[in-house]
C-alpha cells in the first residue's frame, strides 16, 4: 500500500465516531491487523505515566503472545525512547526478559499524540509498536505514517471541542488562504494553466502555485501539494509549504536540494502532523517543452500527447514530506508538444467517494480527461471538477479537491 493511500485509510478508520481518543485508537489498531495488504500481524498501544516514568500496556491485539494487561516498561531500560520525541519512529532489539519469552526479539516504536516533559526530556503520551515478519525500514515508514494520521485525528478530535469559540478565527483564516492562492489562468511562454482548490472545510490542507524564477522568469516553478489531514493545523502547513516554496525560488535554488531543504523544514516545524506530498515542475522560455519536476509521494500526475490516449503517469520520485528527515529526492522529466496536456491533482479527487462508499478513482478521472483533452485547461479543470462533485454528491467522505491543468498551446 502506497504512502498516501496508507495515510488515507488510517485517516478514514480514525475519522468515525468515538466517545475518547483510546476508543479510536483501540478501533484502528485492531483494524490494522486485519487489512493484508498493510502487512501488520499485531500489536500494542502504550500510554506514559509522567507520575512512574514508565509506559502501561492499554491495548494488545493480533497474532501475538498476550502480555498481561497491566504489564509496563520503563523508558530507563530503552534508550531508543529517547529518540522517538525526535525521529518519531525507532526500531530496536528487544532486551526485556518477559517480551523475549513471548517471542519478540525485535520491536518498532512510534509516538502517538501530544509530547510529555518528563525528567528534561520529552515522550509521547502514547506508543504504537507493531509486528511483522520484517521489522525493517519499510515498517519505519509505514508505522511513522500510521502514528502521523492517529496524532492528526487526536488532534482533531481535540480541536473540535474549542470549534465554537473558533469560528470567527477560521473564517479570518480563510480568507488569508484564499489571498495566497494564485489566479486560477496563467499564461507563460507557450503554456496555458488553470487551478482550482476546493477545501472539504472552511479552510483546507491543498496548496497550488505558479511562481516565475528568475529576474527575467527564466522558469515557472509550478507546484501542487496536499498536507496531512484537514482543517486549521493542515492548512497551517499548507500555507507554511507555500511560503517556503516562494522564497526558495527568490534565490533559484535547484530542484533536488530545493525538496530536501522543504522536506527537512517540514520535519522540523511540523513535528507531530509533519506529513505533505508535493508535485513541483519547472517551465522553462526555450522552445523545446521541457519540463522538470520532482514528486515527493504526490498522486502521479497524468500527462497526455494530442495525438494519443496513452496516459504517462509522473511517478514519485521521492518519499513524502517530513517523515524521514534524511529522504533522497531525484528529478525527471516530460516534453511538451503542442496540445500536450498535463493533469495534477490532490487526492481529494481520487478519493471522492458517493453514498455507497465507493471511490471516483483513476480510472474515471482518466475517462474525463482523455475525454476533455482538445479542449483549454479552463474547460478541462471545470469538467473534472463538476464530474467529481456530481458523483460524490451527498457522499459520506470528503477532502480538499484540487486540480491542476498545464497545456502547451502552440
Amino acid at each position: 500500500m502506497d504512502q498516501r493511500r496508507l495515510y488515507k485509510t488510517i485517516e478514514n478508520l480514525a475519522s468515525q465516531q468515538f466517545e475518547t481518543e483510546k476508543d479510536m485508537l483501540k478501533y484502528v489498531l485492531q483494524q490494522i491487523v486485519e487489512i493484508e495488504n498493510i502487512e501488520i500481524t499485531g500489536g500494542r498501544i502504550w500510554q506514559f505515566e509522567p507520575s512512574s516514568g514508565d509506559y502501561l500496556l492499554l491495548l494488545q491485539t493480533g497474532n501475538v503472545d498476550k502480555i498481561n494487561s497491566d504489564f509496563r516498561v520503563k523508558i530507563e531500560d530503552y534508550p531508543l525512547f529517547d529518540q522517538v520525541a525526535k525521529e518519531r519512529t525507532v526500531l530496536g532489539n528487544e532486551t526485556n526478559k518477559v517480551l523475549r519469552k513471548k517471542g519478540i526479539m525485535r520491536y518498532s516504536a512510534s509516538g502517538v499524540g501530544s509530547k510529555i516533559k518528563y525528567n528534561g526530556k520529552l515522550y509521547y503520551e502514547y506508543m504504537l509498536a507493531l509486528n511483522s515478519q520484517n521489522i525493517d525500514e519499510n515498517l519505519r515508514l509505514r508505522l511513522s505514517i500510521i502514528a502521523t494520521a492517529l496524532t492528526s485525528q487526536i488532534k482533531q478530535m481535540r480541536y473540535s471541542k474549542r470549534a465554537t469559540s473558533l469560528r470567527a478565527d477560521l473564517n479570518k483564516a480563510r480568507e488569508v488562504q484564499k489571498a495566497i492562492l494564485p489566479e486560477h489562468e496563467y499564461t507563460y511562454n507557450d503554456f496555458l494553466m488553470f487551478g482550482i482548490s476546493d477545501p472539504a472545510e472552511i479552510v483546507g490542507g491543498d496548496l497550488f502555485d505558479y511562481i516565475e524564477i528568475g529576474p527575467g522568469g527564466d522558469h515557472l516553478a509550478i507546484a501542487l501539494g496536499d498536507a496531512a489531514s484537514k482543517g486549521v493545523s493542515a492548512a497551517a502547513e499548507a500555507m507554511y509549504i507555500s511560503g517556503a516554496l516562494r522564497m526558495a525560488c527568490n534565490f533559484e535554488i535547484k530542484i533536488t536540494p530545493l525538496m530536501r531543504r522543504l522536506n527537512t523544514l517540514v520535519n522540523k516545524i511540523f513535528k507531530d502532523e509533519k506529513f505533505a506530498s508535493l508535485f513541483y515542475g519547472e517551465l522553462s522560455k526555450d522552445r523545446n517543452g521541457l519540463m522538470l519536476y520532482a514528486n515527493a509521494g504526490h498522486n502521479p500526475p497524468m500527462f497526455v500527447k494530442k495525438d494519443s490516449d496513452e496516459i504517462t503517469t509522473l511517478q514519485p520520485t521521492g518519499p513524502v514530506l517530513g517523515p524521514s528527515p534524511s529522504a533522497k529526492y531525484s528529478i525527471d522529466s516530460i516534453k511538451f508538444e503542442p496540445g500536450d496536456v498535463l493533469l495534477i491533482y490532490s487526492d481529494g479527487v481520487t478519493d471522492a467517494a458517493n453514498t455507497k462508499f465507493e471511490n471516483y478513482g483513476e480510472e474515471r478521472l482518466t475517462k474525463v480527461f482523455l475525454k476533455t483533452k482538445h479542449l483549454s485547461p479552463k474547460e478541462i479543470t471545470y469538467s473534472i471538477m463538476d464530474d467529481v462533485i456530481h458523483f460524490s454528491k451527498n457522499g459520506k467522505y470528503s477532502d480538499d479537491k484540487t486540480i491542476v491543468v498545464v497545456k502547451r498551446m502552440k
